[in-house]
């Protein structure tokens, strides 16, 4: 587990420094981005009490994904070594059971987020919990989503050039399809994932 979290680390700061290389003195307000993907991801849970609503698990593992990258992100800028860091996220993750409430947990998280404009693991382990989302999961689908976050810049998403429509489906669809097929332990595991998506992408874009 501490590998793996490590490797998140890495290519979190990977993914900042492609965007910004001076990333860390930017003043990046990760706490904004968090809230807004809760507000996103309490959608697709639901909660209009005026129609029937079901939530749609594969969004909100997605949305809470998104989240992760934040929160890791900000870690990164209040944690000046990686060592206690690693193994504080070690074991905080697995430990976290579920809530009462996953619209409540998630609001008491956002809550904290906007008060302290921070990022509290604990209560995002929570929520976690809450979806069902284990470490190795989690794991699978960051990597995953770091990967497609490179491939994004690679072909135009700063410029705007880059559609995420992809012979009439979203990038992210093609993303889980493509991570389910391969081998999360294996060394390459991240460059299978941009080779694989490189793949499709020129069978439906060109």
């Amino acid at each position: 587990m501490q590998q793996r979290i490590r490797i998140m680390l890495e290519m979190q700061d990977a993914m900042n420094t492609r965007v910004h290389p001076d990333w860390r003195t930017q003043g990046f307000e990760w706490y904004r981005a968090i809230w807004v993907e809760c507000a996103e991801l309490l959608d697709h849970y639901g909660w209009k009490w005026w129609k029937k609503q079901d939530p749609d698990v594969e969004q909100i593992k997605l949305e809470l994904v998104d989240i992760w990258h934040f929160g890791l992100s900000h870690l990164l800028l209040s944690n000046e070594g990686q060592t206690g860091l690693v193994e504080y996220l070690a074991a905080v993750l697995p430990a976290a059971a579920c809530g009462k409430d996953f619209r409540v947990d998630l609001e008491v998280f956002a809550l904290d987020t906007l008060s302290s404009h921070g990022f509290d693991t604990e209560k995002f382990a929570v929520l976690l919990a809450d979806a069902e989302l284990d470490f190795d999961e989690l794991y699978e689908r960051y990597v995953g989503k770091n990967v497609l976050n490179f491939f994004r810049q690679d072909h135009g998403y700063q410029d705007g050039s880059y559609s995420k429509i992809w012979g009439g489906r979203e990038d992210n669809e093609h993303l889980v399809e493509l991570v389910a097929e391969l081998n999360s332990t294996a060394q390459h595991f991240q460059d299978d994932i941009y080779t694989a998506l490189a793949e499709r992408y020129r069978a439906l874009v060109g």
